[in-house]
């Protein structure tokens, strides 16, 4: 499942640095804006299943559902 979200990157002295506006905590840096956006690509993966995980620690009959906003 692909989802989407805004990167937002400015130029820092000879360095880019980015975060995405929607998932706080997910901010990288990089000497491009591609590289930035990669690393942010990776920062998205870790925090989501990161956050999943300690979601459910603990807990038994879990039920996962799609919806739509």
């Amino acid at each position: 499942m692909l989802s989407s979200y805004t990167a937002v990157v400015m130029k820092s002295g000879n360095w880019y640095a980015g975060f995405v506006k929607e998932l706080p905590g997910a901010h990288s840096q990089g000497k491009s804006i591609e590289e930035v956006k990669e690393n942010l690509k990776e920062s998205i993966k870790m925090i989501v299943e990161s956050n999943y995980g300690h979601s459910i620690e603990g807990y038994k009959d879990i039920v996962g559902e799609k919806i739509m906003v």
